[in-house]
């Protein structure tokens, strides 16, 4: 009985850890291991506090909670959770609680809490600038939960060596031209794929652009300009070439900069004088072409100097003056006026002002005894003054000139005496001088460069060079692909704006033929604050995808063309479409029912819009093109009322298997996009088909939003439950029946789009042909990132033979309350194969597997986490 009493005492203070002060926990955090996606749950209780104050812990750091609930277990006995509803990476540590209590902190004990779920980089592969042939290495490590992590290295579309345990270090014996490289981490959750890196090889740098002269204060001008393509090495520094006028020529000496800044001072520079300048710029592989010449022309100045050789000739009717011009670079300026002041008995007159270098005044008499001097006067200033002159009549004159060269001999002799005694002691200690040195050093003008300050420049430098795909780091594949594509610059007339996006803004344009003919168009413009190249090509990537394109319902490209930018090394590229009058298909649904002057649609015209989409979806799902965005607002209307699918922003072209995982963050549109894509991001055509259905739903419903009601961030619960976008108003139920089938959990049990439009044209023929539209239908801009394009109608339900509209059961429909199942656990060969690792059992075409009733809900994972945005949804893998 001791011992019996001696167990369960030990199991009490093991279980209840208290002080003296009579605070003690009564539920300790436990240690728990969660799958990403789930809910995790921590509680603590505490006995012997009055007021709950209690806190939760996480590695050292408090957890503060807005919604934290106290659960009264007792007379000063309280209980406490710490929930995370979807656990992520960044969950994962160690949790406790903390009681403060009588000027103390009490501490419960300590749990740790792991997250399990695909592989989480913790370094990426960056990416490497290499000179051609020379070793380098690759690094990439991911973690888990779940151990081991295995690491797989793609080096140019190539799989590596085996499989590694992270982290892993590949080895490159070298390459001789640009590679694109990413490496996969998989554990026993799946697989998550790196950023993808480049190996640059690193060349001569391009000239450098934007040279200006960025501000003159005194003599000095600052030049300032922007690196050109660096050739993947960091440029050392920059040599500046001067020339003064307007000969391009350097014959001054060059000046090295150590770069950055990129920036120069130019010191010393002559007022009002003509300069050019040019830079190149030098990394470890060598020196860039120069820039153009920039021609500027530094401000005036005053004067340096006084005008020379003042005389006069005085006679009773007037006195005359003159004097020598100014030279040009004397004069620092373009010359005003001469401007005369004379005295008269040491008293100051009126100042008089000349435009030339003589000046005649009536009245000889009164100027005698007079004292005259000169100085010159430009926009600036009047620079100093000549020596005074004193004005006497011709006797006087003489006299004063006899008497002034006796004073002028008499000093001469007195410095040639001077000058020779000097001579003779400078002689006397040159004898004396070792052979280390001179006595005097042999005469030759320096070589120094005068400048003087500027204000102002004239800039005439040659205008821009029209750009090139050569000038773009980009794939040579996709550069070789739309060379023949590329239309220039000077042929582009760009007007209006029609819309605004995330990437850019679409517009309107002309453009000009060869044959002088002009065609209006419509041109997508990459936003002007995205100069990374990676942005740039992915925007060309859509216009390659768009240039195999050849059907009457996807949007046909025109061109490209590449905006070059005064200062900026790279261009913007500009997508070419053809110009769509009635815009997109969402906008021109709401305005058939909100605007100003709404209009009716027959159900024929609202099954053309579906069939015109699903021809187009067919053709690119042919090709292997996996859209990844098809929406209303992403179809376009042109005259003749067919629509074209457009905007390839999200599409991504299959090149091995059937389908198409998504590896890292991701902006997209949730309320489109299938159930299994939001659960494992995986895209294939049959995700494609989901949108279409939702799409179908959006022309039903004249333009609503999907899920009215439904939060963004509830989208995978919802739908996983089995419920669907309810059938619109005044729909058939054939047609409801289409688009629910689209939205089968089972992506093998989807129609195709060949289905689709054997389906859709039944039910056209089925109908009688829709009265024309009115013509008051126009363009309408609203934010967002529509394309313009323009196809030609598709054929008619009147060029198809008669069918009639099949009906089609939906056996995976949502059962009532009581029989409600959870669609989504994991593992039927329907599942399976499309690929990756999917969480839900399901029979063919919708029928449960036994698996399902045993007990598959509990091997269920939970949904990626969910984040609100207007229409869209952000993923983390």
């Amino acid at each position: 009985m001791k011992v019996f009493f001696g167990i369960l005492l030990f199991l009490l203070l093991s279980h209840e850890k208290s002080w003296g002060s009579g605070v003690r926990f009564t539920k300790q955090p436990a240690n728990q291991t969660v799958s990403q996606g789930n809910a995790a749950r921590l509680g603590c209780a505490v006995r012997g506090v009055t007021e709950p104050d209690i806190l939760w812990m996480k590695d050292g750091e408090k957890l503060y909670s807005t919604d934290q609930m106290f659960i009264t277990l007792g007379e000063q006995h309280w209980e406490t959770y710490h929930s995370v509803k979807s656990v992520q990476q960044q969950d994962a540590g160690q949790y406790w609680c903390e009681v403060e209590f009588d000027g103390g902190t009490f501490s419960s004990e300590r749990a740790w809490l792991t997250v399990e779920g695909v592989p989480h980089f913790i370094q990426e592969p960056e990416d490497v600038a290499t000179f051609p042939n020379v070793p380098f290495n690759l690094t990439c490590a991911a973690v888990g939960p779940p151990r081991p992590v295995e690491v797989l290295w793609w080096l140019g579309g190539v799989q590596g060596r085996e499989s590694r345990l992270s982290p892993s270090v590949l080895h490159v014996p070298g390459v001789n031209t640009s590679v694109k490289f990413y490496c996969e981490a998989k554990n026993a959750r799946g697989i998550s794929v790196s950023r993808t890196g480049t190996v640059h090889i690193k060349v001569l740098p391009t000239a450098p652009v934007g040279l200006q002269v960025l501000s003159m204060v005194d003599d000095n001008a600052t030049l300032s300009w922007e690196p050109g393509f660096t050739g993947h090495s960091a440029l050392s520094a920059c040599v500046v070439q001067v020339s003064m006028g307007s000969v391009q020529k350097w014959d001054f000496p060059q000046q090295e900069v150590l770069v950055p800044p990129h920036l120069h001072v130019l010191s010393g520079l002559r007022s009002h004088s003509n300069y050019s300048v040019r830079v190149s710029c030098v990394n470890e592989v060598g020196a860039s072409p120069f820039s153009p010449w920039l021609n500027f022309q530094t401000p005036e100045s005053e004067p340096t100097t006084a005008p020379r050789n003042l005389r006069f000739e005085l006679s009773e009717q007037q006195l005359v003056l003159n004097w020598a011009e100014l030279q040009e670079e004397e004069l620092q300026g373009k010359l005003l006026a001469y401007k005369v002041q004379w005295s008269v008995g040491g008293e100051s007159q009126e100042p008089l002002l000349f435009k030339e270098n003589s000046a005649a005044l009536s009245g000889g008499g009164r100027f005698f005894n007079a004292s005259f001097q000169v100085s010159a006067c430009t926009s600036v200033g009047c620079g100093p003054w000549s020596p005074p002159v004193l004005v006497l009549p011709a006797s006087v004159q003489a006299q004063a000139q006899r008497s002034h060269m006796w004073v002028g001999l008499l000093l001469g002799l007195l410095l040639a005496t001077v000058v020779g005694l000097l001579l003779t002691v400078l002689a006397h200690r040159r004898g004396k001088e070792t052979q280390f040195g001179s006595a005097f050093k042999p005469a030759g003008p320096e070589s120094l460069v005068s400048f003087r300050a500027a204000q102002s420049f004239n800039r005439t430098c040659a205008d821009l060079q029209e750009s090139t795909l050569d000038s773009l780091s980009i794939n040579s594949d996709l550069k070789n692909k739309l060379q023949d594509v590329l239309i220039p610059e000077r042929l582009l007339t760009l007007g209006l704006v029609l819309g605004k996006g995330e990437f850019g803004s679409v517009r309107e344009a002309f453009l000009k033929a060869e044959d002088s003919s002009v065609q209006k168009v419509a041109v997508k413009v990459l936003k002007s604050d995205i100069t990374a190249s990676a942005d740039i090509e992915q925007c060309l990537k859509e216009a390659a995808y768009m240039k195999d394109f050849h059907h009457p319902n996807v949007i046909q490209l025109i061109g490209v063309s590449l905006q070059r930018r005064p200062g900026q090394r790279l261009p913007i590229p500009m997508v070419v479409l053809p110009f769509m009058k009635h815009g997109d298909l969402h906008t021109f649904l709401l305005l058939s029912r909100l605007g100003d002057r709404p209009f009716d649609m027959s159900l024929q015209t609202l099954l053309q819009f579906m069939l015109d989409i699903s021809r187009g979806m067919e053709h690119l799902s042919s090709r292997n093109i996996i859209h990844r965005d098809l929406a209303a607002r992403n179809c376009m209307l042109n005259e003749n009322m067919a629509v074209c699918v457009a905007d390839f922003g999200l599409s991504k072209k299959i090149y091995s298997g059937d389908y198409y995982r998504q590896g890292s963050v991701s902006k997209l549109p949730v309320k489109w996009i299938a159930l299994e894509s939001l659960a494992d991001n995986v895209y294939t055509t049959q995700t494609d088909v989901w949108a279409f259905g939702v799409t179908m739903w959006e022309i039903m419903t004249r333009g609503q939003t999907p899920y009215p009601g439904v939060e963004n961030s509830e989208i995978y619960e919802y739908l996983i439950k089995g419920e669907r976008l309810k059938k619109p108003p005044e729909c058939r139920d054939d047609i409801y029946e289409i688009m629910h089938r689209c939205w089968s959990p089972v992506p093998k049990c989807r129609p195709s789009f060949q289905h689709l439009v054997g389906q859709l044209e039944s039910l056209c023929l089925s109908l009688s042909p829709a009265p024309p539209l009115k013509e008051h239908l126009h363009y309408v801009n609203l934010e967002g990132d529509e394309e313009a394009g323009q196809c030609a109608r598709a054929p008619g339900p009147e060029e198809v033979t008669a069918a009639g509209a099949p009906s089609w059961s939906v056996p995976w429909q949502h059962r009532s309350e009581d029989e409600e199942r959870d669609w989504l656990i994991v593992g039927s060969e329907a599942a399976l194969a499309i690929g990756g690792d999917y969480r839900y059992i399901i029979g063919p075409c919708g029928a449960p597997t036994e698996g399902e009733e045993q007990g598959g809900a509990g091997r269920r994972g939970g949904p990626m986490h969910i984040s609100q945005e207007e229409d869209d949804l952000i993923i983390n893998v």
